[in-house]
């Protein structure tokens, strides 16, 4: 039976089950790229375990991510999301999500949807590189520098070059698992 090899940060369970089944895996899914854009947008500061192990309640907490619900979020349920001690209770993260909300839905409108926006920086191909390990890993790119600028002037936030070049990591446009990892696309 062969050896189960992993990229180096995947320790824990909730790292691993993210890791084995999400991490560098295209998505065209806009529900799941909200979802992982609210999600990287919380993590900048923190860990990505504790993002992790949160995540559920913040399904719970932002209504299963649901767009079209959140641009909608008046004061009275940010004030309820802020007491929320299940997620990560930062004023200026809770209030970009509705921003995001919004954003996200000009962008669909615009483009017919999230994913063909997106995936257009890339001209709908995964970026693959071949690490050998994961100090080569950078934390932008100039991929990710040029996303970062269009979506802050389309009114996204918490959307810096560093976050955005972890969300695409996260939807799969860019598939960073170092060559010896058992998840490496071939």
């Amino acid at each position: 039976m062969e050896e189960t090899v992993r990229c180096g940060w995947a320790n824990k369970d909730s790292e691993r089950e993210y890791h084995d089944n999400e991490w560098g895996v295209p998505s065209h899914d806009d529900s799941y790229m909200f979802e992982m854009l609210i999600l990287e947008g919380f993590q900048a500061g923190l860990s990505w375990i504790t993002i992790l192990n949160k995540r559920e309640n913040f399904r719970k907490a932002f209504d299963n991510f649901d767009y079209n619900k959140i641009k909608d979020y008046k004061q009275d349920k940010i004030d309820e999301l802020l007491k929320n001690d299940g997620i990560v209770k930062n004023k200026l993260k809770v209030n970009s999500t509705v921003e995001n909300a919004k954003a996200f839905i000009k962008v669909q409108e615009e483009f017919g949807s999230f994913d063909k926006y997106i995936w257009g920086f890339v001209n709908n191909k995964q970026i693959v590189n071949k690490w050998k390990d994961m100090k080569e890993l950078p934390a932008k790119t100039e991929l990710s520098d040029k996303i970062s600028k269009d979506m802050k002037k389309r009114g996204f936030k918490f959307v810096g070059s560093t976050i955005i070049y972890s969300y695409l990591q996260a939807v799969g446009i860019i598939d960073d698992h170092i060559v010896t990892c058992s998840f490496k696309k071939k």
